[in-house]
């Protein structure tokens, strides 16, 4: 049986200290659902929260990367993914993922959702970002479920799985 991929998107370097604490959490629980983590792989931001909530879970981190650096790996990540491929990257991030967590908002995650969207993909904001609760939700409220709590993302992830 495959197993469920989880993406968890948001900022890098920006990423405020809710959103670190937000991913870490979401990828602790990921791991006790048993499900596999899926992150853009960097040694920052929402990345690496998610990555190490993750690990501290026992369970399975997968990171796609931009580039073919492995110094910005996050120590978190079991499978390194090296596109070499920049932002492009993202959109294998979406594709691999059954559901995608946007944690948190910046020009990156914004792109991961659109394309998430772009590939009927649910996608799930946990982000304090009221324009981009509105944009999004117009763009596919089919696709889009807005969340307030880490709980509330795992809850809302059960239902579209």
């Amino acid at each position: 049986m495959r197993k469920i991929i989880i993406g968890v998107m948001g900022s890098g370097e920006k990423a405020t200290a809710n959103d670190l604490q937000n991913a870490y959490e979401l990828g602790q629980i990921i791991a006790k659902q048993g499900w596999v983590l899926l992150t853009g792989g960097r040694n920052v931001g929402v990345m690496d929260a998610a990555s190490k909530g993750a690990k501290s879970g026992d369970g399975l981190t997968i990171g796609i990367l931009p580039n073919n650096n492995r110094d910005g790996i996050s120590q978190a990540v079991d499978i390194a993914i090296f596109t070499d491929m920049g932002n492009a990257r993202n959109n294998l991030n979406v594709l691999s993922s059954n559901v995608v967590i946007a944690c948190g908002m910046g020009t990156g995650t914004a792109s991961e959702i659109a394309l998430a969207l772009k590939g009927n993909k649910p996608v799930i904001l946990l982000t304090n970002d009221e324009e981009s609760k509105i944009f999004f939700k117009k763009l596919s409220p089919e696709n889009v479920y807005i969340v307030e709590t880490v709980e509330d993302a795992i809850a809302t992830v059960k239902t579209v799985l």
